[in-house]
């Protein structure tokens, strides 16, 4: 399966911007339906976008990140992205990059390869 490790988190204020990067290896991510998720504490963890291999279907957000949040990924650099904007206290996360091979897996939130996770912290 494939290695996911992310990166880009930190500490931002209110309205800042951050991008996380996650960098595949082991797996062309292009065989992979790819997602972002976060957990903050004492909460579940919660899936934020979900994009597939290429073309159709469109990227998927979460209703709390749409129109702040953009995920995209570069295959010839096998990464994946979220772009984050507008951010607000309650983005304040851990960030894990997640893949599979199946697109029901990954939005049901039991991918097969997870990344270590990225920590976010939003000040207000």
């Amino acid at each position: 399966q494939v290695q996911l490790v992310e990166s880009g988190g930190g500490s931002v204020q209110a309205g800042g911007s951050l991008r996380l990067s996650c960098k595949a290896s082991g797996g062309t991510i292009n065989w992979y339906y790819m997602g972002w998720f976060r957990q903050a504490p004492g909460k579940e963890r919660e899936g934020v976008a979900f994009i597939g291999r290429d073309g159709p279907p469109a990227p998927v957000y979460a209703d709390s990140v749409k129109g702040r949040f953009t995920i995209s990924k570069d295959n010839a650099e096998n990464k994946l992205y979220l772009e984050m904007s507008s951010l607000k206290p309650e983005d304040t996360a851990m960030y894990y990059c997640a893949a599979d091979p199946a697109s029901y897996k990954l939005q049901e939130g039991q991918p097969n390869s997870w990344g270590q996770g990225t920590q976010v912290t939003v000040s207000s």
